[in-house]
């Protein structure tokens, strides 16, 4: 077996709503039709090696489902499947869905795998996993007995390397759970909430409302010890020291017990506790300054409990009481033995992506266990307690157990006042009382807040090792967004195969003119308020992704197309407003699309994420997209149907209204807004719209009435979107899609119809408009199947007696020549007296196709890029006409 290539799409995506999947090609090789059966004895040496698969549900919906179909003989592709989403599981990455698919050739599979939902696009993790898959099935396949455990131990700490943080990932799910859209940067502890105006971010549990200066002031422990003293808010006594002579004259005037830590350290590292003797302050010195030298705090000691108090938002919402990193004799087992199985519970990990971190038997532990008359290899009695650390840090091993309901109130009131006093909007306190259900006392020494920590850890809270888990994250999310603030823009997403870049321009240009800024992706690039601010094909999740994350966009209207939805994902989670125009064969041949089938498919993915009461636009001229409302799942979350079309009485319309339905319609020659038996209003007179060629352009007005649709879900006014589609002059804002230029006496129309439902469109005008004579200047794209590109020559043949046909500049994937050969084979097939003739380019395309126009003779141009028509056309002097 062989794997080819791994490719992802996010959520949504074709196989999941709510989680990315991982799509990797596999070639089986010389197991190509060769079954499970076919191998004796594999099955169960596969299960020997990986029991978990023994649990496996397959398609029987039950445990042991894998085993009977291994049992009845099954494709070697979907064991590879089942055992990548076992040895996810073992790592403790989740992911349970998976489904293997035939990809064209013989022994060609495409296996889908879900992915956890914020893992980085870039992890090769599940690379990493496939490969051991692939690796192992084969393994055994020889007889061989595979090792897994090296190499899934190295994916495991590279994929606990790429997860996102405890707290960070709480974070996000607390987003979630309040319906708050989340993406992850790149592979960073960093979010993006919400979208556009309403975005804001969070890094751990560092949010952008924390303070730059608060920040700084934390991690100046002297600093904020004096802002702290000042306010009155008691901390223990310090000195500032640089060297050994200072660091003991400071015991000297403290009196001891002190404790000596780095002025910038951070989870406990460095920190020594309770020294009195001169020697060991001496050593404690030379340990916490490091070997940089850095500078060393001195500080009275004072005696009681550990606790952290988390301060939110102005309010307390958490504490934990803390105790140190240490072990329980069993009196039989030794101190190495008792750190070892304290590390066997899973909860426990390296670093801080684990609730707790696991023990360690370093120089700190060490010198702690010598201290107690201890070592590794001393078997401690039953019930006695073994210290490995004197300070109570989770990152060095201690344990928490939640004690917020305990909290005096005295001691919730000066922990909100300290985190204040810094500038601090999220905040973790770290506190030395006898008591924190107490008040604490005034003496002076008897209670101290010994450390004030910007973006401080969760886990403690999160998952306490005793007592009640709260909800910090929650509470974080709350201040950033308070219960009912809105997290989200309104998003329009329009799909189809024709009109939908030209709708998108209409809904956009109305929604500007009820003065929203609006996002808008399109085929030829993005645009913020208006302005093109990237060109390119910007009608896929990335473009969408980078207009939902524009802090200023009120409103984004999206163009959807089936190329991004089917390699990437849609780019957003679900909609307010989903519009699909018409489905019609197009972008179909080798590759993901081979059937009008998929590609309905591809686009009932649009109408399916809308989110609760949005609206659904679907175009009732078209059976394919009239039909997306009886395909499953589509009206799953109840959205609000509307259908659009040129009659009130075609057969789709005429029942939505009949049953008390919305729809948009041309009646009386007036673009019209109908609702059951309720009456109508009238928006616009078709010969108004501009662009339409006073409403004899059918396809335009069926843009413009799905405009319509979606903007009035948006509560655009009517006065408003009536003057939207007058002033919507193609020139401007519609580049490209029917526009007209007079060269001499010939108009010029510039269109980029390239499928046979486009081409009989825009054929239909040109003779409504000057009569059925006139000449075409053709390219079509090369990624088209050939018995696509035939059909839609057949159709210019139909409509244009005289064709100049020409190659793009971008063939591809196609061989010089290629094109033209299949286009003349088509206008051949779809009109006896059809007469065309080759062309080099795009200019010497145009300039024939004038030559052959006789006087007044329309001249249609189809085109792949319109950037060198426009050049072209300003070139020969075309003017436009509006």
């Amino acid at each position: 077996m062989r794997l080819e290539h791994v490719r992802r799409l996010g959520a949504p995506n074709v196989y999941l709503s709510s989680r990315p999947v991982a799509i990797a090609r596999l070639e089986l090789g010389p197991l190509t039709e060769r079954e499970t059966t076919d191998h004796p004895g594999f099955a169960e040496r596969l299960v020997e090696t990986v029991p978990g698969l023994a649990t496996h549900h397959c398609s029987a919906g039950r445990p042991g489902g894998l085993l009977d179909a291994m049992a009845r003989g099954t494709f070697f592709g979907h064991v590879t499947e089942h055992l990548t989403l076992e040895l996810s599981g073992m790592i403790g990455r989740d992911a349970y869905f998976g489904r293997t698919t035939r990809a064209g050739a013989p022994g060609r599979y495409d296996l889908i795998l879900e992915c956890p939902r914020d893992e980085p696009a870039c992890s090769p993790v599940v690379e990493r996993l496939l490969g051991l898959a692939v690796r192992t099935v084969t393994t055994l396949l020889r007889g061989g007995a595979p090792a897994l455990r090296p190499e899934l131990d190295e994916i495991a700490a590279e994929y606990e390397g790429t997860r996102l943080g405890v707290s960070t990932a709480a974070l996000a799910r607390a987003a979630r759970e309040r319906d708050i859209p989340v993406k992850r940067v790149g592979d960073l502890n960093l979010l993006h909430l919400g979208q556009g105006r309403h975005r804001r971010s969070v890094w751990a549990a560092m949010t952008d409302a924390t303070s730059a200066i608060g920040m700084e002031i934390a991690a100046d422990k002297r600093l904020a010890h004096r802002l702290l003293s000042e306010a009155g808010l008691p901390i223990p006594d310090g000195r500032l020291v640089t060297s050994v002579p200072e660091a003991l004259e400071a015991l000297r005037d403290l009196g001891g017990p002190v404790v000596v830590k780095p002025l910038a350290g951070h989870h406990g590292q460095g920190v020594h506790i309770e020294l009195s003797d001169p020697p060991d302050v001496a050593a404690a010195f030379l340990a916490a300054s490091g070997d940089n030298g850095g500078d060393v705090l001195v500080e009275t000691y004072i005696p009681g409990n550990d606790y952290r108090v988390l301060v939110v938002g102005g309010r307390m919402v958490a504490a934990s009481e803390l105790t140190a990193a240490h072990v329980v004799g069993d009196g039989l087992a030794t101190v190495a033995e008792l750190v070892e199985r304290v590390n066997a519970d899973p909860a426990r990990g390296v670093g801080h992506d684990r609730p707790l971190t696991r023990l360690q038997l370093g120089p700190s532990e060490l010198e702690r266990l010598a201290r107690q008359g201890q070592g590794p290899a001393t078997v401690p009695a039953e019930g006695q307690v073994v210290w490995l650390r004197r300070n109570a840090n989770l990152s060095t091993g201690g344990t928490s157990r939640d004690v917020t309901d305990a909290v005096h109130p005295s001691v919730a009131s000066l922990c909100v006042r300290a985190a204040a006093t810094i500038g601090m909007d999220v905040c973790g306190l770290d506190l030395r009382l006898p008591d924190i259900a107490a008040p604490p006392p005034a003496e002076r020494g008897a209670a101290g807040i010994l450390e004030v920590n910007a973006a401080p850890g969760l886990r403690m809270h999160l998952a306490p090792y005793e007592g009640p888990k709260r909800d910090v994250a929650g509470n974080i999310i709350d201040v950033l967004y308070p219960p009912g603030t809105p997290s989200r823009v309104p998003i329009v997403s329009v799909t189809g195969t024709n009109g939908k870049t030209t709708t998108v321009r209409m809904i956009a240009h109305a929604l500007r003119e009820n003065d929203t800024r609006t996002g808008m992706t399109s085929t030829d690039g993005v645009y913020l308020d208006g302005r093109l601010t990237l060109r390119a094909d910007a009608s896929g999740p990335r473009s969408a992704e980078m207009v939902l994350g524009d802090p200023t966009v009120e409103a984004a209207v999206l163009e959807t197309a089936r190329g991004g939805i089917v390699r990437r994902g849609l780019g957003y989670d679900r909609a307010d407003v989903a519009v699909v125009t018409n489905i019609t064969r197009d972008h179909l041949g080798p590759g993901e699309m081979v059937s009008l089938e998929h590609l309905i498919e591809a686009k009932a993915l649009v109408a399916e994420e809308i989110r609760p009461g949005g609206r659904l636009v679907l175009g009732a001229d078209d059976p394919n997209a009239a039909g997306l409302a009886d395909r499953e799942g589509v009206l799953d979350g109840d959205p609000e149907l509307t259908y659009f079309g040129l009659s009130p009485d075609g057969p789709v319309i005429a029942r939505h209204l009949a049953r008390g339905g919305t729809a948009y319609f041309v009646e009386n020659g007036w673009l019209t807004e109908g609702t059951g038996d309720r009456g109508r209003v009238p928006l616009v007179p078709a010969a108004e719209v501009a662009g339409s060629f006073g409403g004899r352009a059918g396809h335009v007005i069926a843009n413009a009435l799905a405009a319509c649709a979606a903007c009035r879900a948006l509560d655009v006014p009517a006065g408003v979107l009536a003057r939207a589609l007058a002033s919507f002059d193609p020139h401007d804002l519609n580049p490209g899609r029917g526009c007209v230029y007079r060269i001499g006496d010939n108009p010029v129309v510039v269109d980029y119809a390239h499928n046979p439902a486009a081409v009989a469109a825009i054929g239909e005008l040109i003779a409504r408009q000057w009569g059925p004579h006139g000449v075409a200047a053709v390219t079509l794209p090369g990624d088209r199947g050939d018995e696509l590109v035939v059909e839609t020559a057949r159709e210019v043949a139909a409509a244009f007696g005289r064709v100049v046909v020409y190659e793009d500049e971008d063939l591809r994937g196609r061989r010089p020549g290629e094109m033209t050969r299949l286009i003349e084979e088509g206008l051949a097939e779809g009109r006896a007296d059809v007469r065309w003739q080759p062309a080099g380019d795009l200019k010497g395309a145009l300039t024939y196709a004038l030559a052959l126009a006789g006087p007044g003779e329309p001249v249609l141009l189809l085109y792949e890029k319109i950037q060198p028509v426009g050049d072209l056309l300003q070139t020969l002097g075309a003017v436009p006409e509006r």
